[in-house]
């Protein structure tokens, strides 16, 4: 029969279980593992339905098992325990304010902007690892107390889930996500109202926003909001899909995201008495526009544009996690006018003219606008995600700094890193903390009791972990050909899918061309003949996604599907589809080696591996991303890279190292066992690999960096900005040098004196002509090495020259010579003021002629 109607019925908890929705709301019980269990047990299938969803789950239990748990003495005593544990989190001073503390550097505050965030599954609101690094840039932000505020977007839908047909073609799917699921409130506003902020789009349409919090720790993450009822059904449409829809689409989410998260920022510090960002960190350019709107906060208050720059410039970090130019968002100009300024006005940013926010962005192609270039022009500090990365990035945006050498191209590099508590598994966080000496993780540079763990004891939860992955897998496996089709009948060989035994190769990441996911089948025989080994059998288990409009991508995910589909091999290497974190989780510490083999050097970090490292898998990668800086073959191994090649003859290549490293060194070293069944050598270079490269890549020491490399600077800098009058003063100087830099001039440089022997001093010296600015305005260098074979000096030094007492016009140098050899020298001549970071900020160089 048809119902008449239909109601929604909602679980009310009593006072005695209030705190389990305290606890839901705030995110740190995805990195606690003792809180988790404390959910999970309220009923393990109900959590497990429910996505390890606290608040879904909360509000989906019956009565009788609310009041249950309302009687259960045992229970409310862990739940009192994980509620008094999260508040003495919340109040405790941590590494910030005992490294700031009595200190100007105690005001800092950082607006951190992201696209995505990955923080726990039941908060959808990421796609990969740029989100993931993103969640765990907050969660080691709050558990070193550093006073950060994220902004980003809430989206309905999230990003896609992900199938495969029969065929093994990937299909994509989204769930909505109503914020009643999530672990998010309204913000809201002295009188009880959600806060709004509203943004003036083209044709006197506004658009607007809604303000949602989540907790990560201590760190509050603001998501903007546009499905709302008062806006349009395409401005509903913005905040739908991660990564969705088409360039304007993409162009209206970053304007959002920019424009729409500092006035966001703004009203929430404001509105919970919080001081306001001193420092806006933009995690990629896709926050591009905030710079923009905050230069028209300024010259709204009276400000020149060039004043309104230097002062956003000072307090801005941009962070580059792209080191290829195909991966920067570039818009049309066209669509960037009309939303930012055209000639029949201003649209959203009224204060700020248009041909300067075009020129921010300004690229070779006239017609293209440069999110990256945006950020780059908007930013005192920026970096790459790794040492390697902070190469290929000052080499890709040396353009932006003519005449400067990629060298000394303003662009750094602080290696990412990965949350420990989240992807450390709980059977192994035991063995870092002996590692570590039962010292603050956090707060740990180095591990040093390697030792502290034996090998039996350390082999024994490794075993565990694997076994762990293949019972997981063999559940993936089984309810992935029931999706693609299958009968029960066909599925007998599902329960011999992989062996806990054997050696497991783990490969999880996005699915894009450079990542090289079908790089093991380029020899598909001699692969089968690796996985079907008698007496070494190794086994892959391998997940990821590919981009929805990404054809390239989804074909060598199906070519892979298809030869893990074979029966010959089938039971020795998986695709696990619909790649998450809880995959993630299980994958990195089940496997006992981790491949990374992207086209170097287009991996610009690489996390997945960082995790595997935390939880005794071993490294087998392409020098590439983080590895590059830390490649030991004590604790790893490195596939060698070729040059000089076409792609096919690369990959055939860098395959054949791959199986001849994998079959002759990995594989004999992990079956090599000694009377006691326990692989001795392998265990201790699992051992080194913990203790040595778990303290570098751990995110605790990522997040420290940031704040001791850039946002204490920036914070700095942007206090002698807040002198209104002294940065007035910089934005006069700074058009007077551009103005009068065609006249400097370096007319002529000579060596003085006999010729040089080593141990003596070469006095060099050189005539500039300065036209209208001083000697105080410049900076004049002599720069001296070996010459080559075309005329580069190669293993330059840099030494600054000063102007001579009797002759302003001539500066002078001695340089110390202490080895032999030809030694060339030239000298070149830079802008120098104390508002400047690097004198390469504003690409002015002078060399002679």
């Amino acid at each position: 029969m048809k119902a008449y109607d239909s109601l929604s019925v909602s679980t009310v908890l009593p006072d005695e279980l209030a705190a389990l929705r305290m606890l839901a709301k705030n995110l740190r019980w995805s990195w606690r593992p003792s809180a988790e269990r404390l959910f999970a047990g309220i009923d393990e299938r109900l959590w497990r339905a429910c996505g390890r969803n606290p608040v879904v789950m909360l509000c989906s239990l019956p009565a009788s098992r609310v009041a249950e748990l309302a009687a259960d003495g045992a229970f409310l005593a862990r739940l009192r325990h994980e509620a008094e544990n999260l508040a003495a989190y919340l109040q405790s001073d941590r590494w910030f304010h005992e490294r700031t503390r009595a200190t100007e550097d105690e005001a800092t505050s950082v607006a951190y902007f992201s696209m995505e965030f990955g923080i726990t599954e039941s908060l959808p609101v990421y796609s990969g690892g740029l989100g993931v690094l993103a969640g765990d840039h907050l969660k080691s932000a709050s558990d070193l107390g550093a006073p950060v505020i994220g902004i980003g977007l809430l989206y309905t839908y999230g990003y896609f889930s992900q199938t495969l047909s029969r065929e093994g073609w990937q299909q994509e799917a989204y769930t909505e996500h109503p914020p009643t699921d999530l672990a998010v409130d309204p913000v809201l506003d002295a009188e009880g109202q959600q806060v709004h902020v509203a943004l003036g789009f083209p044709d006197g349409r506004s658009l607007d926003i809604a303000l949602w919090e989540a907790q990560v720790g201590s760190v509050p993450l603001l998501l903007l909001d546009t499905n709302l009822p008062t806006n349009p059904e395409d401005f509903r449409a913005i905040t739908d899909r991660l990564y969705g829809g088409d360039a304007e689409h993409r162009i209206r989410q970053e304007i959002v995201l920019g424009i729409g998260g500092v006035r966001a920022v703004q009203a929430y510090a404001e509105l919970r008495g919080r001081r306001q960002p001193t420092v806006f960190h933009l995690n990629e350019g896709h926050a591009g526009f905030s710079g923009i709107e905050r230069i028209g906060q300024l010259m709204a208050e009276g400000e020149t544009f060039d004043t309104a720059l230097a002062i956003v410039r000072s307090s801005t970090v941009f962070t580059t996690h792209t080191p290829v130019p195909a991966g920067i968002d570039r818009f049309d100009a066209h669509l960037v006018q009309r939303y930012l300024g055209s000639s029949g006005g201003h649209t959203l940013v009224p204060e700020v003219p248009a041909a300067r926010i075009m020129d921010l962005g300004a690229e070779d192609d006239p017609g293209r606008f440069n999110m990256a270039h945006l950020g780059l022009r908007l930013a005192q500090y920026a970096n790459g995600v790794a040492k390697l990365h902070g190469v290929v990035s000052r080499g890709m945006f040396a353009k932006l700094y003519p005449g400067v050498e990629p060298e000394e191209v303003p662009i750094g590099s602080i290696t990412n890193g990965v949350h420990i508590p989240s992807w450390t598994r709980p059977a192994m966080m035991p063995v870092i903390e002996a590692m570590n000496g039962g010292r603050d993780l956090a707060t740990s540079n180095t591990w040093d009791d390697p030792d502290a763990v034996g090998a039996e004891e350390l082999w024994r939860i490794r075993g565990e972990l694997r076994a762990e992955l293949v019972s997981r897998a063999r559940d993936s496996v089984r309810a992935s050909w029931k999706a693609r089709g299958a009968q029960d009948a066909e599925l007998g060989w599902v329960r011999d899918v992989l062996d806990p035994s054997r050696l497991t190769v783990g490969f999880a990441r996005r699915v894009s061309t450079y990542k090289r996911l079908t790089l093991m089948l380029q020899d598909r025989e001699r692969l089968a003949r690796i996985l079907n080994n008698p007496e070494r059998p190794v086994q892959f288990v391998i997940a990821g996604k590919a981009h929805p409009a990404d054809m390239g991508g989804k074909q060598l995910l199906q070519q892979l599907v298809a030869f893990a589909d074979e029966a010959g091999v089938r039971d020795r290497i998986v695709f696990l589809p619909d790649y998450n974190v809880t995959i993630a989780k299980h994958l990195v510490a089940g496997s006992d080696v981790w491949l990374n083999n992207p086209v170097r050097p287009q991996e610009a970090s690489g996390t997945s591996g960082m995790k595997a490292v935390m939880n005794g898998c071993l490294t087998f990668s392409i020098s590439d991303g983080w590895w590059d800086e830390m490649a030991d073959d004590s604790v790893g191994w490195t596939i060698p890279d070729t040059s000089g090649v076409d792609e096919h003859t690369r990959d055939a290549l860098e395959a054949g190292a791959l199986y001849d490293i994998l079959e002759h060194e990995i594989a004999p070293l992990f079956y090599d066992r000694d009377e006691r069944g326990l692989p001795v050598e392998w265990v201790e270079k699992v051992r080194r690999s913990i203790a040595i490269v778990g303290p570098k890549v751990a995110a605790e020491r990522m997040v420290r960096d940031y704040v001791n490399d850039l946002y204490l600077p920036a914070g700095r800098s942007a206090r002698i900005a807040a002198d209104r009058v002294e940065t007035r003063a910089f934005a006069s100087w700074l058009g007077d040098v551009r103005a009068a830099w065609s006249s400097v001039r370096v007319e002529s440089v000579a060596a003085a004196g006999p010729a040089p022997r080593t141990g003596e001093s070469l006095r060099l010296s050189a005539r500039v002509e300065l036209g209208q600015l001083s000697t105080d305005d410049v900076l004049v260098e002599a720069i001296v090495g070996t010459p080559g074979e075309q005329g580069d000096l190669l293993g330059a030094r840099i030494v600054q020259m000063s102007p001579a007492s009797e002759r302003p016009s001539e500066f002078l140098a001695d340089v110390p010579l202490d080895a032999p050899g030809r030694l060339g020298y030239t000298v070149r001549v830079q802008p120098k003021h104390a508002f400047l970071q690097a004198p390469a900020e504003l690409g002015l160089v002078r060399y002679p002629v």
